[in-house]
């Protein structure tokens, strides 16, 4: 019996998890995927918004702005790589300056702090490959770029190491109450629970019709991404946006904190909550409208295209609140953009939504607020390189050429806290995969390293979900 279960390991699964583990609570994180920020967590364009466009008075604004200024400490704490480059929002014509003037107006009442209109001159001085076009452009420094995987990852693990479960591969099937508990039917097994947490993303409608709440209904909206080599990362230095429409923010340009360039996303409403694909039309639109922003991007070093789906709502405006229908069930839905920035708010917003509900939760003497990153051997003097390698020669040899990744961090990766079992999933914490090849040359061994390391026939390696196998025997 668990005080509390979580229904979803994204993001924002992941801080309400960390943050409920602060308490004497015994805790669950129940997600369908094989691993973690495996949903819109994992393809989104990882940033960090300083919070100038949500309607004042919103759950958006609200939490965006307290999210925002939580993220030096947390990344900290988590060790994961966080940027504060900011970003502009850039206007080509009096019309557009209007769009911009208002958000800048809007991020005021709001709070946003250091706020400011720039001129042309002042554009291109930041931003020289901005597009000679420019006419003005809105500022603002406390933008940031951020490793959404990394973030994630660490905050479950940290999570585990005070004390929560975390079940994966679980698929909720059904949930029924019984005047004391919710009983969670699901692929695996029955879990009863005090309290549910509904942080299912894209799916958090069709777990809030399972207690009887059709009170809202996810409206998957897809974004397509192109992600560029690194040799192409130092053209813009800060978050390029275009001024926004009444449907989204538009096609951006930045760099990542990985030193990649990413460009997109565009905005398309999709009626399957699985429809991952990129298309054609899609990654054109993308192309064509990032020109308008940055000068002679050279998207002939492209090495890959992927998207997301953001989990929008009718009302425009995150939902967290316990539901009217079903005592003790908390959603937390239409977790669209800034749902990453505000992540870190709305789990002190569910927590303190729930110790209203029971006075009787008490906080731990103790919690462990750190976790310790994977080693970045690319990153280390020669001399700790020497003595890592000394330690175990595994650090020594090179699998990623791409990336400079060793044996010894994806050995790491495995064994280590929330542990990879996929292919994808060493990617997400180590990064081999992530370079200009894509895999072509390091993928068949982290096969090799993944199947050794977890006791398994090659064969029964998977790329990412349950199924995607990669090999199915030997042909000569």
């Amino acid at each position: 019996m668990y005080d509390v279960a979580i229904i979803g390991a994204g993001v924002s699964g992941g801080f309400i998890a960390r943050e409920l583990s602060k308490f004497n609570l015994k805790i669950a994180i129940v997600e369908k995927e094989s691993d973690v920020a495996c949903g819109t967590t994992k393809a989104n364009s990882a940033i960090i918004h300083a919070g100038y466009d949500p309607k004042v008075g919103s759950l958006k604004a609200k939490l965006n702005l307290r999210g925002n200024a939580m993220y030096d400490q947390i990344t900290k704490e988590l060790g994961v790589p966080f940027k504060r480059i900011g970003s502009m929002v850039l206007a080509f014509n009096e019309e557009e300056f209007n769009i911009i003037d208002n958000l800048y107006k809007n991020g005021l009442e709001i709070g946003v702090p250091d706020i400011k209109i720039l001129s042309e001159e002042e554009v291109l001085a930041k931003e020289p490959r901005i597009s000679k076009k420019v006419y003005k452009a809105l500022y603002a420094p406390t933008a940031g770029i951020i490793g959404p995987w990394e973030l994630t990852i660490a905050l479950i693990e940290n999570a585990i190491n005070n004390g929560v479960d975390l079940k994966l591969n679980t698929s909720v099937e059904e949930i029924d109450f019984d005047d004391s508990k919710y009983i969670i039917r699901t692929n695996k097994e029955t879990i009863q629970a005090k309290y549910v947490v509904n942080a299912a993303g894209v799916h958090a409608d069709k777990i809030s019709n399972m207690v009887g709440d059709k009170s809202f209904t996810i409206e998957p909206n897809r974004g397509q991404y192109h992600l560029l080599d690194k040799s192409e990362g130092n053209t813009v230095n800060s978050i390029v946006f275009q001024s926004p429409s009444k449907e989204s923010k538009g096609v951006l340009v930045l760099p990542t904190v990985h030193g990649n360039l990413l460009v997109g996303p565009n905005h398309e409403y999709v009626e399957n909550k699985d429809s991952l694909e990129t298309t054609k039309a899609g990654l054109q639109v993308i192309m064509e409208k990032s020109s308008k922003s940055v000068d002679n991007i050279n998207f002939r070093n492209i090495i890959t295209s992927f998207s997301g789906l953001r989990a929008k709502t009718k009302n425009g405006d995150f939902i967290i609140e316990e539901s009217e229908v079903a005592r003790n069930f908390f959603n937390v839905a239409g977790i669209d953009s800034p749902g990453l920035t505000a992540a870190p708010a709305i789990a002190e917003y569910v927590v303190d939504l729930l110790l209203k509900k029971d006075n009787a939760i008490t906080k731990k003497e103790e919690f462990t607020n750190k976790v310790e990153p994977l080693t970045n051997f690319l990153m280390l003097d020669n001399h700790s390189k020497q003595k890592l390698m000394d330690r175990d020669e595994r650090y020594g040899r090179i699998v990623c050429r791409c990336e400079y990744i060793t044996e010894g961090e994806i050995v790491e990766a495995i064994h280590k806290g929330v542990g990879a079992t996929t292919v994808d999933g060493i990617k997400r914490r180590a990064r081999p995969g992530s370079g200009r090849c894509q895999g072509g040359f390091c993928g068949p061994r982290v096969m090799e390293i993944l199947a050794r390391e977890t006791n398994k026939d090659i064969t029964e390696i998977e790329k990412e979900r349950q199924g995607s196998f990669i090999l199915t025997g030997e042909t000569k």
